[in-house]
């Protein structure tokens, strides 16, 4: 590609992106006001934030894209500072230079031109394109997927220079995700020749100089214990018999500084990645594998290099002797925790005797530590089994037993007698500056909350010291086997601890009970491990030489290891992801894992998958709020509460490999039907349809409801619950005043003139409307609030006009999409007559609103209201009846007299034939509790009445209309809230 082809693909992948450009504009100068040392994180925008190291003062600084000066994300930079806000104190500044680069492996896409090539990096971090010359691209062909080192980045270049490494089959993309993810955490994924060249230069053959310089322990019974599909053995355990009734008991580690020394190739890129990376299908090694697998790792029937520990010890697990130093081993049986667990149990196998014995003062080491103030929290490994693909087919989940604890006890023990050697060594009265493996007590602000929650379960903590509160934990831990809270508990309780870390400044180990701790035992894989080999050796030498930089090492290794476990989540997290896709659709039971304002996260029972349930789904539900102090969601309305620890059903409805995201829905009924519909409302039903709703009065008794969580609420007419957790107990829904509806100002003929229009429209429409599906499960109607997957919706609200406030009855939507409508001539005698029979349905204060209407109206409207006052059927006062009793919404009507019904034929035959179904849905029998009926409308229209179909009479129900701008609410006259 040329220049000027380049100009012309100004908007393509390579210079249409101004996260890249931004890296190529000049630098501006402008004034410093201070310089500070942090880490420059790059966000998706593009905006750069550098975190200043906890020795700098102040909070992060912004750094714009132009500003970046070469770096990259995670790159250690040096930042001046440019400009601050006096108000706020926020700063901004510009990259001075970059100290070290946290990536120098990159995954992508190359295009290959005649001249030159450029490579594409993967991901949206805000990286630069790379040149790459011709030379450089190896068998790397154009669109190629491939792996880029980083050559150089001269800070006048626009672009950083690099070169291929490797291939990459673009159909693996289990390959492709790994090694990206390996690569983003800034672990490479190959090694350079040269430090290949230097592993492999070691003999495998054991010196008779080097035999001279160590104790040998060939004839000792040894032997390791691996997991079954260890390949790196590093630790072994020898036996030995005393006399007196008590054992000489081995801790021989590979000696790895024997062969990675100072100031080599090998030792450089061992301490660059400071330790190895398991990722689901693969391990990334600290080591080249010729030093990992063959040279250091401790293979049964080999002679091989260690660094140990050696106890005299009793079975009660008191220690008489402790020697340090350089041996040579020969082991004589692998075992895998599996073998080990086996003999332990009662079974048969090699070296049993040595087996039982060793668990016994394992166990008797492990009591002794718990007594002295270590914590005890439990842990699972879940492990993916996978295909010849790297496609996981299985979970297995792995439980800490005898086996495992045996092996923890003695490397714990190892450990600890090599760091208490260490702190005893003085250098001018100051002990000699070492790794030390720190953990710091728990921090009062995360504890706090805590032991608040944990004494809501009757858990008492005593914080009068940092050992009480270690004794409180043991205690807590030890009642919560087999409770509900356990899990809670427990993952909050290690939530409230410090994160450990490599330190040359001795604290201890709080969680291990332990003054003084390091890591020696895993020099393979930890590069720590390597530095406390290199201090003891020195040490044992007489030669005790202060290592000037041991603060920085330390800090490093720490960074490093938060980097891998970062990237090991990252891997399972993908696996997780590609399980849970086989599961599209499916109900599963888990475990709510963790709770934040925007949702809730749930790990399934059976595949220890993890995913989070959105607060958004959950709206559609109940509004819920976050009580921090009790870990939970609790909804406004429903009181429904989601709380860590707690049992939950979920559907499994997205998943997402590139974000590394699954998406559940929470079923708040196990038994649900994912195919279940329900009906938006009653009233659009088909007459063969429509079944009165029933309550048994005996037991008050009701059936349960359904609930479609793709929907919102449902409600039952006659039972006004509100389904709210997942066993479908109804809870009822808070009282609220109830606002009366004002009937000032009604004209009367007007009303009347309206309803009848519009009483005829919805007859029209009413017979080209097609019948709405309904569930199979229920015999009675539900009403769905808001249902989306209805296409129709009848709604009733409240709205406000210049007239007055209208009762809208239920009407098709078709009726009142209908702007024109021919109107039917009315004479004045239908219209009066109509008007009487309305006027006996108000109330008795409607007088007011007669006295505004016309002379003659006002007549026939006050002689109306005597008849009403005087006259009464035995209907009618059985309507009075019911509703001073408050049981029914619609009051019975007076029985129509027949000529009412003959004087307006054509009229009340076309509103008859339409609503009766409604009235007879409003009519709700042997009920005491009101109809609910939620309805939403777009136009505003007259207020309907509704007519009897067997009485031909008119009818007003008595629902009350409460308004507001925000919220519109239909209420019944009890005052419940729909």
């Amino acid at each position: 590609m040329s220049k000027s082809n380049n100009k012309k693909h100004k908007g393509s992948k390579y210079f249409g992106n101004s996260q890249r450009r931004a890296h190529n504009a000049p630098q501006r100068n402008t004034p410093t006001l201070s310089s500070h040392k942090g880490s420059l994180q790059i966000t998706r925008s593009g905006m750069g934030f550098v975190i200043l190291d906890k020795s700098e003062e102040g909070g992060d600084v912004l750094v714009r894209p132009q500003d970046f000066n070469t770096a990259m994300n995670g790159d250690k930079v040096i930042v001046d500072i440019k400009k601050q806000n006096q108000q706020t104190g926020k700063r901004e500044g510009k990259i001075a230079r970059v100290l070290q680069r946290k990536q120098s492996e990159f995954i992508g896409t190359i295009e290959i031109s005649p001249k030159f090539a450029f490579f594409i990096p993967d991901g949206n971090k805000g990286l630069p394109d790379f040149y790459v010359p011709l030379s450089s691209i190896k068998d790397a062909k154009h669109q190629d997927k491939v792996i880029v080192k980083l050559v150089k980045w001269p800070e006048n270049e626009k672009k950083p220079i690099g070169e291929v490494i490797s291939v990459i089959s673009q159909e693996d993309l289990n390959d492709i995700a790994m090694k990206s993810l390996l690569m983003e955490n800034g672990f490479p994924v190959q090694f350079d020749d040269e430090v290949l060249a230097e592993a492999n230069k070691f003999s495998d053959k054991i010196t008779t100089a080097e035999l001279k310089k160590r104790k040998d322990f060939r004839k000792v019974t040894t032997f390791t214990i691996d997991p079954n599909d260890s390949k790196d053995f590093d630790d072994a355990i020898s036996f030995k018999k005393l006399r007196g009734g008590s054992f000489e008991i081995g801790v021989h580690i590979a000696d790895v500084s024997h062969f990675v020394q100072p100031g080599t190739k090998l030792d450089e890129e061992a301490y660059k990645r400071a330790t190895s990376v398991y990722l689901p299908d693969r391990v990334d090694p600290m080591l080249p594998e010729r030093i990992s697998n063959f040279l250091c790792s401790l293979r049964p029937h080999e002679d091989k290099y260690t660094f140990s520990a050696v106890f005299n010890i009793d079975s009660n697990g008191k220690i008489s002797k402790t020697w340090i130093g350089r041996t040579v081993i020969h082991s004589d049986k692998r075992f895998t925790y599996d073998d080990v667990q086996a003999i332990i149990l009662g079974g048969d196998g090699d070296f049993k005797d040595e087996v039982l014995t060793i668990n016994t003062i394992s166990q008797a080491l492990r009591a002794e530590r718990f007594k002295h103030g270590a914590i005890n929290f439990s842990s699972q490994e879940v492990r993916f089994k996978l295909d010849e693909k790297g496609l996981p087919i299985g979970i297995e989940v792995n439980e800490s037993n005898e086996s495992h604890q045996l092996i923890e006890e003695l490397m714990l023990l190892a450990n600890k007698a090599v760091a208490e050697l260490a702190q005893k060594t003085k250098v001018k009265k100051e002990p000699i500056p070492f790794p030390y493996r720190i953990h710091d007590q728990p921090d009062e602000l995360k504890l706090t909350p805590f032991i608040a929650l944990a004494k809501k379960f009757g858990y008492q903590f005593d914080t009068s010291n940092p050992e009480k509160i270690a004794q409180s934990f043991n205690a807590m831990l030890t009642s919560l086997e087999g409770k509900p809270e356990s899990t809670m508990l427990q993952q909050l309780g290690i939530r409230t601890m410090a994160k450990a870390a490599y330190s040359p400044q001795n604290i201890g180990h709080y969680g291990l009970g332990f003054k003084d701790y390091c890591h020696f035992t895993s020099p393979i894989r930890r590069y720590p491990d390597v530095m406390v080999h290199r201090v003891i050796e020195e040490i044992l030498e007489g030669k005790k030489n202060v290592d000037e930089k041991m603060e920085i090492k330390c800090k490093h290794c720490s960074e490093r290891e938060r980097a891998s476990l970062e990237c090991e989540r990252a891997a399972n997290k993908y696996k997780q992801v590609e399980y849970m896709q086989q599961f599209l659709g499916e109900k599963l039971e888990g475990i709510i894992s963790g709770v934040s304002a925007f949702g809730f996260w749930v790990e399934t029972l059976e595949a220890k998958c993890e995913g989070l349930v959105s607060i958004k789904d959950l709206a559609n539900f109940d509004d819920f709020n976050l009580i921090e102090e009790d870990y939970a969601l609790v909804g406004l309305r429903s009181g429904r509460k989601f709380r860590m620890g707690d049992h939950v059903w979920i559907r499994v409805v997205a998943t997402n490999l590139e974000k590394r995201q699954i998406d559940f829905e929470w079923l708040p009924n196990a038994n649900i039907q994912t195919e279940t519909k329900v009906v938006a409302i009653e009233n659009i039903l088909p007459k063969e349809h429509k079944v009165a709703p029933t309550i048994n009065n005996a037991t008050k008794t009701k059936p349960k409801p359904t609930f479609d969580p793709k929907k919102k609420p449902t409600i039952k007419t006659e039972s006004k619950k509100l389904v709210s957790d997942n066993t479908a107990k109804a809870t009822s829904l808070p009282k609220k005043p109830v606002q009366k509806v004002s009937v000032k100002n009604i004209p009367i003929e007007k009303a009347v003139t309206k309803a009848v229009e519009k009483s005829t429209v919805a007859n029209k429409t009413e017979k080209k409307k097609a019948p709405t599906k309904i569930s199979k499960e229920k015999k009675t109607p539900i009403i769905d609030t808001v249902s989306a997957s209805t296409s129709k919706k009848t709604i009733i609200k409240s709205k406000k006009s210049s007239e007055n406030k209208e009762i809208i009855a239920p009407a098709s939507k078709e009726a009142l999409a209908q702007k024109s409508v021919t109107k039917a001539p009315i004479k004045k005698a239908k219209i009066e007559q109509t008007t009487k029979k309305v006027v006996k349905s108000l109330p008795i204060n409607s007088k007011k609103v007669v006295k505004k209407a016309t002379p003659e109206k006002e007549k026939a409207i006050t002689k109306a209201v005597k008849i009403k006052e005087t006259k009464s059927t035995p209907q009618t006062k059985k309507a009075e009846k019911q509703k001073s009793a408050d049981k029914k919404v619609v009051a019975k009507a007076p029985a129509p007299k027949k000529e009412a019904s003959k004087k307006t034929p054509t009229t009340t035959k076309k509103l008859s034939s339409t609503a009766a179904p409604i009235a007879k849905v409003l009519k709700t029998k042997e009920t005491k509790s009101t109809s609910q009926i939620k309805i939403a409308e777009k136009k505003t229209s007259p207020a309907k009445k509704v007519v009897d179909k067997t009485n031909k009479k008119i009818a007003t129900p008595k629902t009350e209309v409460a308004s507001n701008k925000t919220n519109k609410t239909v209420k019944t006259k009890a005052g419940k809230k729909i």
